[in-house]
């Protein structure tokens, strides 16, 4: 449990990272100006973090099912070197759907001035900011966009069916309701992250008649919202955790 929330601090960290320092110097500096390798760097790392943060969501719903289902065998199937093979995978995952991308944007030619309606290099805002025909790079960032986020929901899906199976045939209420208990900080987390980056996603592509600063806000939000709340569930649900806190926290 402990190495699946570092990787998903990890990813939260990355998140954060790549916006928030460039987003203060717009505001606090008023430093407008990026180059078109930097713009395609910080949308690499951005959307490769982000499918990344999904890896890390599935495995940790194949966790709850191991620990749930098959607690006698949580040690075995679960161990720490298949935990970061699964974090390897992820990451080759991210690395190899996201890489088309800023490739196939550093072959289009951009307009004269081109400014970013953004804080940060999202990938259909810089796409339309070429003069070329940008199909390809619209039609590939949709496709991956659902076939990834929809694969991973449907894993999920497939955990908490087999979750819930197993916990309604626990004859003891307490105790069903106590192996339900321990998904709820998971099942916030996903809430957080999946919603988020689904209203973004659609307005960016489907919603032309919503005003800029409504794709601006979403977009920040979906980058922000969840690195900053993920930590606070967590350490609010797991017993574990708030346990080291208090003591850390005595101890000072």
């Amino acid at each position: 449990m402990y190495l699946l929330l570092c990787l998903l601090a990890l990813t939260d960290i990355g998140t954060s990272t790549s916006v928030v320092p460039k987003a203060l110097c717009i505001f606090w500096f008023n430093l407008k100006g990026i180059t078109v390798g930097g713009c395609l760097t910080q949308m690499f790392f951005l959307h490769s973090v982000s499918i990344m943060q999904s890896a890390v969501l599935v495995t940790m719903a194949f966790d709850r099912y191991v620990a749930i289902c098959t607690p006698l065998r949580y040690a075995t199937i679960l161990t720490n070197a298949r935990i970061v093979k699964l974090g390897l995978v992820g990451l080759i995952r991210a690395v190899l759907f996201i890489l088309p991308l800023p490739l196939l944007l550093s072959r289009q030619p951009f307009c004269d001035n081109p400014i970013i309606p953004h804080t940060y290099c999202e990938h259909i805002a810089v796409a339309k900011m070429s003069c070329g025909d940008t199909t390809v790079n619209r039609t590939y960032g949709l496709v991956v966009a659902f076939v990834v986020i929809g694969l991973d929901l449907t894993l999920v899906a497939l955990s908490y069916s087999l979750i819930i199976r197993a916990v309604l045939r626990i004859s003891f209420k307490k105790s069903c309701l106590k192996a339900l208990n321990t998904c709820t900080a998971h099942i916030c987390v996903m809430m957080t992250s999946f919603t988020l980056f689904f209203f973004s996603t659609l307005t960016h592509r489907f919603g032309q008649s919503i005003t800029p600063h409504v794709h601006i806000i979403l977009a920040n939000l979906f980058f922000l919202i969840p690195p900053m709340l993920n930590p606070i569930i967590y350490g609010v649900k797991t017993k574990e955790l708030r346990d080291k806190v208090v003591k850390y926290t005595c101890r000072r």
